[in-house]
């Protein structure tokens, strides 16, 4: 356990918690503005309860994924100080930018977005819920400018080893930067989408909320069954992109060791035990052709193998073989089940369908997971580059660090984590199983009453008391 492997777990071990709330909270946002939208449009209260139940769960995610992203980024200086020299030039403005944008706007609509109600007009207000939700949006730009020019480096050029940007046009809209930004807001909506599914479920199985989750479960049945399938086009035009620009790593994907026949085309490896020693994969089931039918769009396409570069070169196979796998078997269940759940309801018989709203509840978590495999696959396929093709990760971590130093800071992260992430999903469950409350109006503030002040006063339902105030406490 040197230095380079213990600064790449903690790394996958620190991003790993934070890309899940971020993820979360970019498509809660939306769900928010949505919601408030439909009440000021309706003035129907089922509209206005079911925000504020929501609005609850996003503050408290918004929350963790801010503190989750803090000790990500002291990782730069602490773990990969030659990257942070070296890439610094172009890494460093485009997290300043989205910082002067994405964060700015975020935390200067926040507060009224969370405190603001019946102290601003409800159009402001859903002004301020419409802006939280463009921040996440350009946050997830700009952090997937910085991810996809290290994938896909272009607009720069290297003086004395440093990467110095000459077109910031090039820089931010390199090749693999549009596809990977769809596919992965397309994410973020889809994880949002079968949590709201699944919860919505979970309250028609119970008998609870039946009416908030009827409404609910409509809306993520006619999301999904149009983003799902938008997801399926959107990473094929990716995977056409990963192979022109990352062979390497689409051959990783498919567990591609040799180039076939002249005209046999790639099989599509269904399941196999990848063998690196050997080159080679063990208890393989494959079908002739389809993968250069899928990975190419001809019959008879070929794909760079594996072992057409060394073996220094390569990624470890296996996380990036399953990963892919999960990903998409996991995006394939739901998709079949927003399919399936668009006819019943169409044909009258949802919300009756057992297997249906079992369905819900068993994927709702399945987002995440999806979301989590296919971003192994991304990172750790573009192994042993940090800047693919042109940093190794291995001349990019700290080079005056200590194996002990990174391991005893993983070890006090996971039992920070432990505590405070445990705790904060155990009060989101809380929240979850309390469901949506009929809206009470916030107290007010003209005659002297006093309003909670804690932080997380926004994720519950105390409200101070509206008796009046004597002189002499005031």
């Amino acid at each position: 356990m040197d230095v380079l492997l213990l600064s790449r777990i903690q790394f996958g071990f620190v991003i790993t918690f934070h890309i899940l709330f971020p993820a979360f909270t970019i498509g809660l946002a939306h769900w928010l503005a949505f919601l408030e939208w439909r009440w000021l449009r309706t003035r129907d209260a089922m509209w206005r309860d079911l925000y504020f139940f929501w609005l609850r769960i996003f503050a408290i995610s918004f929350g963790m994924g801010v503190v989750s992203g803090i000790v990500m980024s002291f990782q730069f200086g602490t773990n990969w100080a030659v990257l942070s020299e070296r890439a610094g030039p172009i890494l460093g403005p485009l997290l300043s930018y989205e910082v002067l944008t994405a964060f700015f706007l975020e935390a200067s609509f926040l507060g009224v977005m969370l405190f603001g109600w019946n102290r601003v007009s409800p159009k402001l207000h859903f002004f301020s819920t419409s802006m939280v939700a463009l921040g996440t949006l350009l946050s997830t730009f700009w952090i997937l400018a910085a991810n996809s020019w290290m994938q896909t480096p272009q607009g720069h050029e290297l003086v004395d080893g440093v990467f110095v940007p000459v077109d910031w046009f090039a820089v931010i809209f390199n090749p693999s930067f549009p596809y990977r930004l769809a596919h992965m807001v397309l994410a973020a909506f889809i994880t949002t989408c079968f949590v709201i599914g699944g919860v919505s479920a979970w309250y028609l199985r119970r008998g609870v909320h039946e009416e908030e989750g009827r409404r609910m479960l409509k809306l993520a049945v006619a999301f999904a069954a149009i983003a799902l399938p938008l997801q399926v086009l959107v990473g094929d035009l990716h995977g056409l992109n990963v192979g022109e620009h990352q062979p390497t790593k689409l051959a990783a994907m498919e567990g591609h060791w040799e180039a076939g026949e002249p005209g046999a085309g790639v099989p599509l490896v269904l399941f196999a035990l990848p063998d690196e020693a050997n080159e080679t994969n063990r208890y393989e089931l494959a079908i002739p052709r389809l993968g250069s039918l899928i990975l190419t769009h001809s019959w008879d396409g070929e794909i760079e193998p594996l072992t057409a570069v060394p073996a220094s070169e390569r990624p470890p196979v296996a996380p990036v073989f399953w990963g892919f796998r999960i990903m998409v078997g996991l995006g394939m269940a739901m998709l079949v089940l927003a399919l399936a759940s668009a006819w019943a309801w169409w044909r009258g018989w949802l919300f009756g369908s057992r297997w249906l709203l079992d369905g819900w509840r068993l994927l709702s978590p399945a987002g995440f997971i999806a979301l989590l495999a296919g971003w192994y696959v991304v990172e750790i396929g573009r192994q042993p580059w940090v800047v693919y093709g042109l940093l190794r990760t291995s001349d990019a971590v700290s080079p005056n660090i200590t194996a002990a130093a990174v391991a005893t800071s993983l070890a006090t992260y996971a039992v920070a984590y432990a505590v405070i992430f445990g705790a904060g999903i155990r009060y989101l469950l809380g929240l979850v199983r309390k469901g949506p409350q009929p809206f009470e109006e916030p107290p007010r503030t003209e005659g002297g009453e006093k309003t909670p002040a804690r932080p997380l006063s926004v994720g519950e339902r105390e409200h101070a008391s509206t008796a009046p105030t004597r002189t002499e406490d005031r």
